[in-house]
């Protein structure tokens, strides 16, 4: 079987960050989000090719990835304009080869059981079976209604708080027959949830299989951090990379993740939930905590990161504070005593002298 991965689209509400690398190449606890998809379609026995569906960045992609990782075959299907999530499975046709095939979007961090989910599949019979993983608030999402034998009867895109069907909600990973590409239109851009999914449905040809494993989306900033966050708790790390220096009296709270040749100053207090790339240096009496720090970030003397996202050699000068769901771009540099509020963007190369008191997005 072959596995599509869509790991086409823009990233737009991890900018300015997405500005300069794809989503799927985002590190958590250290490494790119698209080794942990291949990591585990890996372990499943019956995949053994994954196409990936790529466009926005795709030559960043095929640079990390190359033919092979994983001891699976890669290929790439380009696309030419975007396509929504339809459109890249009709355009991959000639690739799947009329065989059954999985789908899965490219921005979720899951231990599914995908064994479990094609057997399900097989014993249905439907056209095609969704993943689907119950989560506290389904309003974010979209609720899915299932029948007693497991075959979805119904979507209902972002209900009202209360008003869901179920807590139920389309995981984004599926199994689909070559019959589904009957379905979809030749040209264009097709989302599969809105325009594909219902006419299934309609037709008692989809299933729904529920899964309680772990899953998280990574589209939005605190979802990126939480995910950094669970896989850092998930594994137990407090793992330090190859040549550090790290002063005796810094304070590191598990879990964390450090890169190689990453240098702590006196007194700084470090985690949890942080992740720190390679080549980044932290003077003394820092204070991080819940962020992701990219590589080759400098940090000076005295200055706080909390619950914020740090693009690659990106600086923060002495006493610089930068708060809750905040990104700093890649080369930007903050000066000294600068607070960066709740929720700013900066963009990258951009230098900031003044503090930034509102939420806002620095162009």
């Amino acid at each position: 079987m072959k596995a599509l991965v869509l790991a086409g689209g823009f990233g737009t509400r991890l900018r300015p960050l997405s500005c300069s690398r794809p989503k799927m190449l985002f590190p958590i606890a250290n490494r790119p989000l698209i080794d942990y998809t291949l990591e585990a379609l890996s372990k499943e026995e019956s995949v053994d090719t994954v196409v990936l569906a790529v466009y926005y960045m795709a030559e960043s992609l095929v640079r990390y990835l190359g033919p092979t990782k994983y001891d699976l075959g890669i290929l790439y299907s380009r696309e030419q304009r975007p396509l929504g999530t339809g459109g890249p499975v009709k355009k991959a046709k000639d690739i799947m080869n009329g065989d059954r095939f999985m789908v899965m979007n490219g921005d979720i961090l899951t231990d599914f059981d995908y064994k479990r989910l094609i057997e399900y599949h097989e014993e249905k019979g439907g056209v095609a079976t969704i993943a689907l993983t119950q989560v506290s608030d389904p309003t974010r999402y979209g609720s899915v209604e299932l029948d007693w034998e497991g075959r979805i009867t119904r979507f209902v895109e972002k209900p009202e708080y209360g008003k869901a069907p179920s807590n139920l909600i389309n995981a984004g990973i599926y199994i689909m027959e070559p019959e589904i590409l009957d379905y979809i239109p030749d040209e264009g851009k097709v989302r599969i949830e809105t325009e594909v999914f219902p006419k299934l449905a309609e037709e008692n040809k989809l299933y729904g299989f529920e899964s309680h494993g772990f899953w998280m989306d990574i589209g939005e900033p605190q979802d990126y951090l939480g995910a950094n966050a669970m896989m850092l708790t998930k594994n137990n790390l407090n793992k330090c990379g190859e040549s550090p220096e790290i002063d005796p009296s810094v304070v590191i709270r598990k879990p964390c993740n450090f890169g190689d040749n990453v240098r702590i100053g006196a007194d700084s207090i470090i985690g949890p939930n942080v992740s720190i790339g390679n080549g980044v240096q932290i003077g003394k009496g820092c204070r991080i905590e819940n962020s992701v720090v990219f590589d080759g970030v400098t940090i000076e003397d005295y200055s706080s990161v909390k619950s914020a996202i740090l693009g690659e050699n990106s600086v923060l000068e002495r006493w610089v504070k930068v708060e809750s769901g905040s990104l700093i771009g890649d080369y930007a540099q903050i000066k000294d005593g600068v607070t960066i509020t709740e929720r700013v963007s900066i963009c990258p190369s951009k230098t900031i002298e003044e503090s930034i008191l509102v939420p806002k997005q620095v162009m």
